[in-house]
């Protein structure tokens, strides 16, 4: 896990569980949006103003890996780092970590892949990212893995 991580913290609910009593798929990726949402607005509060006005924030690609399951009442942690920032491309990874008895386990990792664009809906184009989200990430840069240095 990257030591290099914005993080939230939540309880899981019944309404995330399935019929068998684990989390359903798909709240993984609502949390992965909750995390990025929360980091524009502790962080580059100023951006959430932008996305007020003509800035979106498209999503490209979600994806998630699971290695255990969760069931109601388990606490989380979500924890996204930056792995790669282009010009108009961002690219985040997420950790899901088990809290329990201090004890954390890994239980996930997803990866977003997300593009800044400006203009009215029927013409949106490429934008920059944005210099204050740019600022804010770069302190949450994951450290790079052993096969990439």
């Amino acid at each position: 896990m990257s030591s290099r991580y914005y993080e939230i913290r939540h309880v899981v609910g019944f309404e995330e569980t399935n019929l068998v009593g684990n989390v359903y798929y798909v709240n993984y990726l609502r949390w992965q949006g909750r995390c990025r949402e929360m980091f524009l607005k502790d962080e580059a509060p100023t951006v959430l103003r932008e996305v007020q006005e003509d800035l979106k924030l498209f999503t490209l690609k979600v994806e998630c890996e699971f290695f255990s399951e969760l069931a109601a009442f388990d606490e989380i942690a979500i924890r996204m780092s930056l792995v790669e920032l282009g010009p108009s491309r961002i690219d985040f990874s997420f950790d899901y970590v088990k809290l329990e008895g201090g004890v954390e386990t890994l239980v996930g990792k997803g990866r977003q892949k997300i593009v800044c664009m400006r203009g009215p809906n029927q013409n949106t184009v490429p934008s920059r990212v944005p210099a204050d989200l740019v600022a804010a990430l770069e302190p949450y840069r994951a450290a790079p893995t052993p096969e990439a240095v």
